[in-house]
């Protein structure tokens, strides 16, 4: 499957359900994908994970030391947060009731492409946190292999 990418706002239905933008259910549609696996790390944002990628994580998780305390609360949180479901045919997704309540995903929200999932955050919320967010000089020296023009 393609790497999500961009930002595409949208607004979460009463009852919880939220549409998936066009551009990332087309490309789920064309891998085939229609389970999920939806959860959260900080209760702050909701990850949504298409069930085979998610599958994937499962399994770089369990290579890891069983006494691994960063692969133990990983998993903690992400269970807390996390469900399985199904995508309706109107291209809808319930997002956890526990994670909508966490993370205010009760009106406008942004549905960003995470390469491998998308992260669905209030959109209000989103866009107070970015001057948070800045790539520092510290960020910049990490990234110059990525950032720097390619020759291609």
């Amino acid at each position: 499957m393609e790497a999500f990418r961009g930002n595409h706002p949208a607004k979460v239905e009463d009852g919880g359900r939220l549409k998936l933008p066009g551009p990332f259910k087309k490309m789920l549609d064309d891998a085939n994908v229609t389970q999920f696996y939806i959860t959260s790390i900080d209760g702050l944002s909701a990850q949504i994970w298409p069930l085979p990628a998610w599958e994937k994580q499962e399994a770089r998780l369990a290579e890891l030391s069983a006494d691994d305390d960063a692969a133990e609360k990983y998993l903690n949180l992400t269970s807390y947060f996390g469900q399985q479901v199904e995508m309706d045919k109107q291209a809808r997704v319930q997002l956890p009731q526990i994670l909508r309540a966490s993370a205010n995903l009760d009106a406008e929200v942004a549905v960003r492409g995470m390469l491998n999932h998308l992260e669905v955050q209030n959109l209000k919320n989103l866009a107070e946190s970015l001057p948070a967010i800045a790539l520092t000089d510290e960020n910049r020296k990490t990234l110059r292999p990525v950032l720097k023009p390619s020759n291609d």
